[in-house]
């Protein structure tokens, strides 16, 4: 073999770094791909050498394993050091006591390092999908299964085939995987804490089946908004996931299925003095009190309006003690008929350029509820969850313009405040599209 020293040395002189710069895409293209292969057996020769080290025994002076070894050796992590020890001996070139040449125990693998056609992590992958294999399958059907994965492994990254792997596993050893199946579900778990800021931690590990239903629920939700004038979403995709969440939950407490605990459905409940509701429009000295949720958490009186455009307000009068005296009846700011009307003018979310996000739709009111804001078409207005907030948050005002919503945006957005009309549904814009296009049809009583 070619010593490994000589040849990083001919590789550095094949393209000076002062040449770099002036080579073509193509060449440079092309460069990273071949260098990339010579990488990849550079990496076969190196394990060809961690074999014979291991068999040697250097490791036996000082370290207890040659793992340990190969770590501080070569400046690496333990788990790339185990990779490369695991998969070393999985593919090197291997003789009798007589000198014979023997093929390596994955000769197809071996073959495919040795070409630089798969990198490390790929050779990691297939050994441990051959290892995974019940005893039988070992015995009777490794070849096909390495020549599968190594043939596959040309083409495929690591992760898509690290699933391959998983399912020749499950197609071979069918009672094994549904033990692992059982394990996993019996070792599933969720907790959840309130933090010392009111934030709430969740921790979780779910089985395969759950975890497959929480992805197929919160993606959608948590996908990134349409572009609006060339801006993409700003949120991160932490952000975008709580988001999701949140979509979630509002979409289990307005589902009628949900456990009843006393007779009532889940609800979230906020306590808050009425004056207080109604104050916080802006002004320093008219924020109002605080309100508390039902987890015994502050929450402010701003928020506690947003979250009361759309939601059963129960009074409950109490006495100096916060004991209650008399419940009053709920009042819910945007009954079934109301809501159907508004999603049909609005469609999903009536800020003007969002286009249906996903989620459950929060009917807004103009004019508060708590400030004697009426309950109906002409002064409610259907928002995504995102736009309420923003709406709240950025102090923009609505006005009704022939039975439409208008927004106006806050001097920080646009310092014209120019109106920006909103609230109309896709279908009855495609409508008013095609209106021009089909001809008015004539009276026949008018005809000559």
């Amino acid at each position: 073999m070619t010593p490994l020293v000589n040849a990083q040395d001919s590789t550095a002189e094949a393209m000076p770094s002062q040449l770099v710069v002036s080579c073509s895409d193509t060449e440079l293209t092309a460069r990273i791909q071949s260098l990339e292969q010579e990488m990849r057996v550079l990496m076969w020769e190196q394990l060809q050498y961690i074999a014979e080290a291991h068999h040697r025994g250097l490791h036996e002076e000082g370290f207890r394993s040659v793992q340990v070894w190969l770590q501080g050796l070569l400046n690496i992590d333990p788990s790339d050091a185990k990779a490369r020890v695991t998969v070393a001996h999985n593919v090197e070139d291997r003789h009798t006591m007589y000198g014979e040449a023997m093929p390596a125990d994955l000769p197809d693998t071996a073959a495919a390092l040795a070409e630089g056609a798969i990198g490390l992590e790929h050779a990691r992958v297939i050994v441990n999908g051959i290892r995974r294999l019940p005893e039988y399958a070992r015995c009777h059907q490794v070849s096909e299964a390495e020549a599968t994965l190594a043939g596959y492994a040309r083409t495929m990254s690591p992760k898509e085939l690290e699933k391959l792997a998983e399912r020749i596993r499950y197609l071979l050893d069918q009672d094994g995987a549904y033990d692992d199946e059982e394990t996993q579900h019996e070792a599933r778990e969720l907790h959840y804490a309130t933090a010392r800021d009111g934030m709430t931690v969740i921790k979780a590990r779910l089985d395969r089946e759950t975890g497959a239903k929480f992805a197929a629920l919160i993606e959608p939700l948590a996908a990134p908004r349409p572009e609006i004038d060339g801006e993409k979403d700003p949120r991160t995709v932490g952000q975008r996931n709580a988001d999701g969440f949140a979509a979630l939950l509002d979409l289990a407490l307005d589902h009628d299925g949900m456990p009843r605990a006393g007779g009532q459905r889940p609800q979230m409940t906020i306590a808050i003095d009425f004056d207080d509701l109604k104050r916080g429009l802006g002004f320093v000295n008219e924020h109002g009190m605080p309100g508390t949720l039902n987890t015994e958490r502050a929450i402010t009186a701003q928020n506690a309006r947003r979250i009361a455009c759309d939601a059963e307000i129960l009074p409950i009068v109490l006495d100096g003690d916060s004991l209650p005296l008399d419940v009053g009846r709920a009042k819910r700011t945007a009954p079934t008929h109301i809501r159907a009307a508004l999603l049909r003018r609005d469609g999903m979310c009536a800020f003007p350029g969002c286009d249906r996000p996903p989620g459950t739709p929060e009917a807004h009111h103009i004019q508060h509820w708590a400030d004697g804001g009426a309950t109906n078409l002409n002064n409610m207005v259907m928002l995504c969850g995102h736009h309420h907030r923003t709406l709240h948050n950025q102090r923009w005002n609505i006005t009704m313009r022939d039975g439409r919503p208008e927004f106006i945006p806050p001097p920080t957005v646009d310092p014209r405040r120019t109106p920006r009309p909103g609230g109309t549904a896709l279908p009855t814009r495609h409508r008013e599209h095609l209106r021009d296009l089909i001809p008015t049809p004539r009276d026949p009583a008018g005809e000559s």
